[in-house]
C-alpha cells in the first residue's frame, strides 16, 4: 500500500511538473498564433509586452494571457491610441494550441479583460477610429479560416473605461469604473445570456451636460436567437442613480444596422424617484424625505438604427402636483409639475427635439414657472425658453440641501422669453438672438472671500432686448461705499452658454467710494478670507471687455480724499486702461492715465500722473509718492505743478518689482517759501556758508527734472537764486534717503569777509566790485544725518592772493590797463571754473542716471532697504492697500 501511494505521489508530481514546464515549449507558438490573428484581422498597430501560457490556472483548459496590449490607429487617426489593456486572458482547449494556420479556426471558451481604456471617435467627415477590421476578398460569413471562433460560456470586463466622441454631432459619452460580466452559451442556436453591469456615466451634447458621472447599473437576462440574430430583453432592471427602470423588447442585428423595439418605465410612481435621479452629492440622503405626488418615466424606442437613421423616440417624464420636504430643513417645495418630452417621429437625427412643456414649483408663496423647447439638437440647436416667477433666494438652502460657498438672500423676479440658435450665440449674430422681458433683484447680499465687506444690492433692474441687456438700475452698498450703475450688457447669452466674451458699457456714480471697502485686508495677521496663495498671480478676466465711465463725489484711498473724481476705465484683452481720470486734491487738480496688463506671465504697469497747483505742504505730508521722490520738498510752502511717469513689472501680489521700475518727473514750484530751519541739512549748509539765509531762497517758478530706476532718483541740474548769489544744484538720492548731491554757489566777493572787501576797496575799480567765486558744496549722508563739505576756505584764500597781487601792480604804477587786464583774468577764470564745475555736475548726473538704468541688478542690502519705500511710492497707485509703516524723515 505504501508503495502504491508512493507511486501515485510520484505520478502526480510528474504531471504537475509537466503542466508547469510544457507551456514553455509552446511560448513561441502562442506568440505566432496571436500575431497571426492580428495580421489577418486588424488594420492597426498592435503592441504587447508578453504572451504567456498556463495549464494550471484553468486546468484542464489552457490559459493564454496577453499583457500590456496597445492598439494605435493608422490614417486618418494616425498615432492616436484606440485602446490600452493591462491584460487580456483567454481559455481554450489544449488541442486548439496544436492547430496550424491552415487548419480550422481556434475556438475560444472564455475571455477576461482587465483595466481597459477604450476611446471610440467619429470625426466630422464620418470616419470611425474603430473601423480597423480587415475585409478580405470573397470573404463569406462563417469562413472557417478567419482566425478565431467563440464558444464562450463566460466573459468579463473589469475596472475599465470607455470614451465615445462624435465630432459631427458634438456628442461626448464617458463611461468610467466599468465592470461588466456575462454568462451563457454562445454556440447554441437558442440560449440565454445573464449579464451584470455597473459604471459611472456622463453624457453631453453641444456643451449641454445631461448626465454627470451618474452611477448606472443594469442586470439583464437576454434571450439569444443566434440563427436570426435576435436578442430579447426578458428580465431586466436598471438604475440611474437610485431611479429603477425596467426594460422590455428586442434588438435584431441586420446587415445594414439594427432593428430596435424597446420600451421602458420606472416601476414605481413615488415622487421620491425624481430625487433619485439627482446625483447623491446634491440630493443627499433621500430615505427620510417626505414626498407627495407622482413621478413617471416612460419611453418607447422603435425603428431602424443605421448610418442614416435612428429609431423613433417617444420618451416622457411627468409629475403632477408633487412636493418634497427634507426632515432637517424648514421649507417645503410644493406644487411641482413636470411635463417633458423627448421625441423623434421621422428617424432623422436632426428631427429629435426636447420639449419641456412645464416645469413649475412653489416655495412659500413664491411661484416659479418655466418652459422650453430644444430643436435640431445635433447641429445648430434652436432654443426657445420662457421664465415667469418669483424666487426668494434665501429659501433655496432652506428647502433643498445644497451647499453654497456664500449664503444667498434677496428676491428674484423674472418674466422673459428668449429664442436663439447656438451658432448665433457663438458668432455674436445679435439679430438672431431674440430676448424680451425683464428681471429684477432686490435686497440681494453677496459675500465672498475676495472682499472684506458683503455687497448689498438694494435694487437691480434689467430689461432683455434682442442681442443686448439693459441695466436700467443697479444700486448697491458695501461698507461705507455706495454705487449706482446703469449701462448695456452685450453678448450676455453668449457668455452664459458659450465661451464668448462678456461685453458692456456702464456708467458708475458714487457719493462715497472707499477703496478699502472692496479690498481684502493684508496685514501680519492670518487673513481667513484670503483666497489666493502667494504663488498665484491676480489676473484681469480674459472674458471681460467693457467701458466704464466713473463719477464719484469722494474717493477715499488710505489717508487720501479725492474730490469730484471722473474718468474712463477700459478693460479688454486682460488689460485695464485708465483714461482722463481727474480729481481735486491738495487744493489742486490731479490727472491720471495708464494701464495694467496681466496678459503675459509677468504683469506690467504704465502710469502717467499730473498735478496742477498742489498745496506742497499738504501733498508732501499725505502722499508718500512725493515724499520719496523729493524728501526736501516737505519743508516747502506754496504750490506745485508736476508730471510723473512710471512703468515696470509687478509681482504676484501686484507690487512693483524693484529692479524693473523706471520713470521720470518734471516739477515746477509756484510762489514757494522754505522752512530751512526745520532741516538738519539746511542747518549744516548755513553753518558752512554763513552768508546765506536759506529761508530767503527764491524758489518761484523753479523747474527741475527727475529720473529714477532701481530705487534711486536722479535730479537734473537746476538753478535758483539767493539775492545776488546764483546757485546750481544737481545729484541723486535714494528712496532710502541717502544723498549724493553737489551745489555750486557763485558768491560775490563782498560776502567773503572783511579782508577781501578791504582789498577790493583799495583796488577801487568797478570790475573789482563784480568779482565772484564758485563755491562747491558736496552733500552726502542721509536726510536725517547729512554731511556737508565745501571749498569756501580755499576759495577765499586763492582770491585773497590774487587781489593782493593786483594791488601790488597798482602800487607799482603798472597802469590801469594792466590792472584791468588782471581783474578780467580773475573774473574770467572764475567763470571758466564755474562752467567747468557745472559741466562736471552734468556729467556726474549722467553717470548716476546711466548706472541706474544700465544696472539691472541691485545690491542685496540696498534692495532690502528700499523695498518698502518703492512699495509706498507705487503700491497705492496700483489699487493695492498699503501696509502701515513708519515714514523716514
Amino acid at each position: 500500500m505504501k508503495k502504491a501511494l508512493k507511486i501515485v505521489s510520484i505520478i502526480i508530481l510528474i504531471i504537475i511538473a509537466l503542466l508547469i514546464a510544457i507551456p514553455f515549449a509552446f511560448q513561441g507558438q502562442i506568440k505566432d498564433m496571436v500575431k497571426r490573428f492580428i495580421n489577418q484581422n486588424l488594420n492597426a498597430k498592435v503592441e504587447f509586452s508578453d504572451v504567456s501560457l498556463s495549464f494550471i490556472r484553468s486546468f484542464p483548459q489552457a490559459h493564454v494571457k496577453v499583457t500590456d496590449l496597445v492598439i494605435t490607429n493608422f490614417e486618418p487617426f494616425k498615432d492616436e491610441t484606440l485602446a490600452t489593456v493591462k491584460n487580456m486572458a483567454f481559455t481554450m482547449s489544449v488541442k486548439e494550441l496544436l492547430k496550424k494556420a491552415s487548419e480550422d479556426p481556434i475556438v475560444v471558451n472564455s475571455i477576461t479583460v482587465n483595466e481597459a481604456l477604450l476611446t471610440l471617435k467619429t470625426d466630422k467627415f464620418g470616419n470611425n477610429n474603430y473601423d480597423i477590421t480587415k475585409e478580405t476578398e470573397n470573404q463569406v460569413e462563417g469562413d472557417k479560416n478567419s482566425g478565431f471562433t467563440f464558444d464562450i460560456e463566460d466573459y468579463s470586463i473589469n475596472k475599465s473605461a470607455l470614451t465615445y466622441l462624435d465630432e459631427a454631432s458634438n456628442i461626448a459619452i464617458y463611461v468610467t469604473e466599468l465592470n461588466h460580466s456575462g454568462h451563457g452559451i454562445f454556440s447554441a442556436e437558442a440560449s440565454e445570456l445573464d449579464t451584470k453591469s455597473d459604471a459611472n456615466l456622463s453624457i453631453s451634447m453641444d456643451s449641454t451636460t445631461y448626465l454627470s458621472n451618474n452611477p448606472v447599473r443594469l442586470d439583464a437576462l437576454i434571450g439569444m436567437d443566434l440563427n436570426n440574430s435576435i436578442y430579447t430583453f426578458k428580465e431586466n432592471k436598471g438604475f440611474i442613480n437610485d431611479l429603477p427602470l425596467e426594460f422590455q423588447g428586442s434588438v435584431q442585428l441586420l446587415e445594414n444596422g439594427q432593428d430596435i423595439d424597446i420600451t421602458f418605465e420606472n416601476p414605481e410612481s413615488d415622487f421620491k424617484n425624481f430625487l433619485a435621479v439627482i446625483p447623491k452629492e446634491y440630493s443627499k440622503n433621500i430615505e427620510n424625505v417626505q414626498t407627495t405626488g407622482d413621478f413617471k418615466v416612460k419611453g418607447v424606442i422603435k425603428g431602424m438604427s443605421t448610418d442614416e437613421t435612428i429609431p423613433n423616440l417617444d420618451i416622457r417624464i411627468t409629475s403632477n402636483n408633487a412636493s418634497f420636504k427634507y426632515p432637517d430643513l424648514p421649507k417645503r417645495v410644493s406644487n411641482i409639475n413636470i411635463d417633458t418630452e423627448i421625441k423623434n417621429t421621422t428617424g432623422k437625427t436632426d428631427d429629435t427635439y426636447i420639449a419641456i412643456n412645464r416645469l413649475d414649483f412653489k416655495i412659500d408663496e413664491d411661484v416659479f414657472k418655466s418652459s422650453a423647447t430644444l430643436k435640431n439638437i445635433t447641429k445648430n440647436m434652436l432654443v426657445n425658453a420662457q421664465i415667469d416667477g418669483v424666487l426668494n433666494l434665501a429659501n433655496i438652502t432652506k428647502a433643498y440641501p445644497i451647499e453654497l460657498e456664500n449664503a444667498l438672500t434677496g428676491i428674484l423676479k423674472a418674466k422673459l422669453n428668449t429664442a436663439f440658435d447656438m451658432e448665433a450665440i457663438e458668432t455674436n449674430a445679435y439679430e438672431r438672438i431674440k430676448n424680451n422681458g425683464s428681471a429684477s433683484i432686490t435686497d440681494f447680499v453677496f459675500s465672498s472671500e475676495a472682499i472684506v465687506n458683503p455687497i448689498h444690492i438694494t435694487q437691480a433692474n434689467m430689461t432683455f432686448n434682442p442681442g443686448t441687456v439693459s441695466l436700467n438700475n443697479f444700486k448697491a452698498k458695501t461698507g461705507d461705499s455706495d454705487i449706482n450703475v446703469t449701462g448695456t450688457i452685450k453678448n450676455f447669452m453668449g457668455f452664459l452658454l458659450s465661451n464668448n466674451t462678456l461685453k458692456g458699457e456702464f456708467n458708475v456714480d458714487s457719493n462715497l467710494f472707499k477703496v478699502s471697502d472692496f479690498m481684502t485686508e493684508e496685514d501680519d495677521k492670518t487673513v481667513e478670507n484670503k483666497t489666493t496663495t502667494n504663488k498665484e498671480s491676480l489676473k484681469i478676466p480674459a472674458f471681460l471687455e467693457c467701458a466704464i465711465n466713473a463719477n464719484a463725489n469722494t474717493v477715499v484711498y488710505d489717508n487720501l480724499n479725492l474730490k469730484n473724481v471722473t474718468g474712463e476705465l477700459y478693460i479688454k484683452d486682460q488689460q485695464a486702461s485708465l483714461q482722463n481720470m481727474k480729481s481735486s486734491i491738495f487744493d489742486g487738480a490731479l490727472t491720471v492715465s495708464g494701464d495694467i496688463s496681466t496678459k503675459n506671465e509677468t504683469p506690467t504697469f504704465n502710469l502717467n500722473l499730473g498735478a496742477d497747483g498742489f498745496d506742497i505742504a499738504k501733498s508732501f505730508k499725505d502722499l508718500e509718492l512725493l515724499q520719496n521722490l523729493a524728501p526736501v520738498a516737505k519743508l516747502l510752502q506754496g504750490k506745485l505743478n508736476t508730471t510723473l511717469n512710471l512703468s515696470g513689472d509687478l509681482d504676484n501680489e501686484f507690487s512693483p518689482k524693484l529692479n524693473t521700475v523706471s520713470g521720470n518727473a518734471l516739477a515746477q514750484l509756484l510762489s514757494t517759501q522754505i522752512n530751512a530751519n526745520q532741516s538738519e541739512l539746511f542747518n549744516k549748509l548755513e553753518g558752512s556758508l554763513g552768508f546765506i539765509d536759506f529761508n530767503k531762497l527764491n524758489l518761484k517758478d523753479l523747474k527741475t527734472k527727475l529720473e529714477f530706476a532701481n530705487g534711486k532718483v536722479s535730479v537734473k541740474p537746476f538753478d535758483l537764486k539767493y539775492e545776488d548769489i546764483s546757485i546750481t544744484v544737481s545729484g541723486a538720492h535714494g528712496f532710502d534717503k541717502t544723498l549724493e548731491y553737489n551745489a555750486v554757489f557763485n558768491v560775490p566777493a563782498k560776502y567773503l569777509g572783511s579782508e577781501v572787501n578791504r582789498l577790493i576797496g583799495k583796488i577801487d575799480s568797478e570790475e573789482a566790485k563784480n568779482i565772484t567765486i564758485p563755491v562747491t558744496a558736496n552733500i552726502g549722508g542721509t536726510f536725517t544725518s547729512p554731511n556737508v563739505k565745501t571749498d569756501l576756505t580755499s576759495g577765499i584764500s586763492n582770491l585773497t592772493k590774487q587781489l593782493i597781487e593786483i594791488e601790488k601792480q597798482k602800487l607799482l604804477n603798472q597802469g590801469k590797463d594792466k590792472v584791468k587786464g588782471m581783474l578780467g583774468d580773475l573774473i574770467g577764470g572764475n567763470k571758466t571754473k564755474t562752467d567747468s564745475i557745472k559741466k562736471e555736475q552734468d556729467n556726474s548726473v549722467k553717470e548716476v542716471l546711466g548706472g541706474i538704468i544700465g544696472n539691472k541688478t541691485t545690491d542685496t542690502t540696498k534692495t532690502n532697504t528700499t523695498k518698502d519705500a518703492v512699495k509706498n511710492v507705487l503700491g497705492g497707485l496700483l489699487g493695492k492697500k498699503k501696509k502701515t509703516q513708519d515714514s523716514v524723515n
